[in-house]
């Protein structure tokens, strides 16, 4: 009786079919890196066509530190992921010396189709670095973030440049916007082509504790332009609230951040205007555990999904618990995640798998989910790295 109930209530909350599971999930290698570098940061974004290719952008990463990006390379696949090109760097995304000798590089890549314009538009931030391209010691320069972005045309076969958002100066407080940035975030594009972009940034030189926005901007296939943004929302722990990721869904937008002590979600109307932060929970009222790493959105249908790292899951051999990553579903009216449809979306083998990860549609039927191995254990720097994906094969289709 009490598992009848449970699952009852499990189809009413999320429509969970009784006969199927919701989704099977399939496991597979894009690349393992060759050389002196990791793979880093990869995601992956649809581009349409006959046919329609999936590519993913990833950068070199040195193998000790975690800030050390170099070059970005793209790979991509036109067979379902059967196959994966050779890495190919993107020569207009190199990381190169300024005016002022200091080296820059865009990082934190999330790379979307702007179907209004038909360009694919990479969001990230501004890396820069206070030593030269050759030290490999080299440490990145905070105060040079900034909101990054550049654009492919399919179409003409170009890519742009590295190119920065103008953003406010000061916040609706009056705060200062220092070291905006959009890296390893969701971004959501509206009918009208507008993007809801989110945004972190310091509004205090004397704190690293960050504020969160949802910025509305404007692309017109080259330029994206800030036009507006709403609440400002942050967190009294250590860092604030940061990495934010946005998804609209049932004529809601929802907003999960990551704090380095726990995560949040808000709820908005507008897309700009959120309701305070509230700690992720399971529906029973137990704290999620997912902390110091992003968390990530995917809508299947009428349903609305959390990929996310957690603690408390055999996995205290892990940096910060980074792997591995799970999938549940929300219930959208109580801002909740349901335990009983939680699972393992992609095993740990002991190095970080939350670091750098997200979701793609690829069609009504699969939901991919790329991410990279990161922060090897000491004594394991020197392994060969892999870009993973977990493929998501829905019951139903969207």
């Amino acid at each position: 009786m009490k598992y009848s109930f449970i699952f009852l209530m499990l189809l009413i909350a999320g429509g969970l079919s009784a006969e199927t599971p919701a989704f099977r999930i399939e496991q597979s290698t894009v690349h393992t890196s060759t050389g002196e570098h990791h793979w880093s940061q990869s995601r992956a974004a649809l581009i349409p066509g006959n046919p329609a290719r999936v590519i993913i952008t990833t950068q070199q990463n040195e193998k000790r530190g975690s800030h050390g990006y170099r070059d970005v390379f793209l790979t991509e696949t036109i067979d379902g992921a059967k196959t994966w090109s050779a890495p190919r760097r993107i020569d207009t995304l190199a990381r190169v010396a300024g005016a002022d000798g200091k080296e820059r590089v865009m990082g934190d890549i999330c790379p979307a189709w702007h179907a209004a314009t038909g360009r694919l538009l990479l969001t990230g931030k501004t890396f820069g670095f206070l030593a030269d391209a050759k030290d490999t010691g080299a440490k990145d320069d905070r105060s040079l973030e900034r909101v990054a972005y550049a654009v492919h045309s399919p179409a003409k076969n170009e890519w742009t440049g590295m190119q920065e958002v103008v953003m406010p100066e000061r916040d609706h407080a009056g705060h200062k916007i220092l070291e905006p940035n959009a890296g390893c975030n969701d971004r959501f594009d509206l009918p009208n082509g507008d993007i809801l972009l989110p945004v972190r940034y310091r509004a205090d030189p004397k704190t690293r504790q960050y504020t969160t926005i949802v910025a509305r901007c404007t692309f017109d296939g080259e330029k994206l332009t800030y036009k507006e943004h709403g609440s400002e929302l942050t967190f009294s722990g250590r860092r604030g609230l940061y990495e934010p990721s946005v998804i609209g869904h049932g004529g809601k937008f929802y907003l999960t951040m990551r704090a380095d002590e726990s995560a949040f979600v808000s709820i908005s109307d507008d897309g700009l205007n959120y309701t305070p932060p509230a700690e992720w929970k399971y529906d029973d009222g137990k704290v999620l555990g997912s902390y110091n790493t992003q968390q990530h959105w995917i809508t299947h249908g009428d349903t609305l999904w959390l990929i996310y790292t957690r603690r408390g899951a055999s996995n205290d051999h892990v940096f910060r618990h980074r792997a591995p990553i799970f999938i549940a579903q929300v219930d959208p009216r109580r801002l909740c995640v349901l335990r009983a449809t939680e699972q393992v979306l992609m095993p740990e083998t002991g190095v970080d798998l939350g670091g750098g990860f997200a979701a793609l549609n690829v069609n009504s039927a699969e939901t991919w989910v790329i991410s990279t191995e990161m922060a090897f254990p000491k004594g394991r720097e020197d392994e060969a790295n892999r870009i993973r994906m977990a493929r998501i094969v829905w019951s139903s289709q969207n």
